[in-house]
């Protein structure tokens, strides 16, 4: 099951709030601009970006 609903996490020892993870929908998106940067940017970060990208979508869950 997926939510969009952000997600937090427990730390021991730190009292500081920590930002929540990102939801799928989040994830999917920042993968979609990687890959659009990767074909803006033909330079080795734009490749950077791309591999990125596709190491990311990999984690990804189909759903």
């Amino acid at each position: 099951m997926e939510t969009d609903e952000p997600v937090t996490g427990a730390y021991p020892d730190v009292d500081e709030p920590r930002l929540p993870l990102m939801t799928a929908a989040e994830a999917r998106d920042a993968v979609g601009y990687m890959r659009l940067l990767e074909t803006l940017d033909l330079t080795p970060r734009g490749q950077a970006a791309g591999q990125l990208a596709a190491d990311l979508a990999r984690r990804l869950p189909t759903d």
